[in-house]
């Protein structure tokens, strides 16, 4: 199996590995984030509906109040929080959120994450040497290989 391995920017600093669940919607933690639960509230949201639970969780940016920092920070205290984030172009309140509680960030990868990850796929996330890998896909194996 050949897998993908891309670099990116270190936002926060970790380890992890996850399945990915994607959205091209920005996230408010605020309000669309049920802090118990880490299920998605916003209705109108892509991701309605869903846990963001121990995943690695990709979206374009944050949006909203500057509390979501500390809805993130709650979400990993109840255990709801997702493993890893990747951002298209990470802002302060998902940067300070994703710091304090430890959960890894990166963003402005090499390639448009958007075009080689998919829902389900198990990743690697390394914010201290800066990449994300593509460890396999739920659907079979990986076909390209990026770096």
């Amino acid at each position: 199996m050949i897998q993908i391995k891309i670099k990116c920017r270190i936002i926060s600093r970790g380890i992890a590995e996850g399945r990915i669940l994607l959205t091209h919607d920005a996230i408010s933690f605020l309000g669309n984030v049920d802090p118990k639960t880490g299920v998605v509230m916003e209705e109108k949201h892509e991701l309605f509906g869903r846990s963001i639970k121990d995943t690695v969780l990709v979206f374009p940016h944050g949006k909203g109040s500057t509390v979501g920092s500390y809805v993130l920070y709650q979400l990993s205290k109840n255990g709801v929080a997702p493993s890893a984030m990747i951002n298209i172009d990470s802002e302060p309140i998902v940067a300070v959120g994703a710091i304090i509680s430890g959960i890894p960030l990166v963003d402005r990868l090499e390639s448009d994450p958007f075009g080689f990850l998919k829902d389900g796929d198990m990743v690697k996330i390394d914010s201290i040497n800066g990449y994300v890998e593509v460890l396999s896909r739920l659907t079979g194996d990986v076909s390209a290989n990026k770096g």
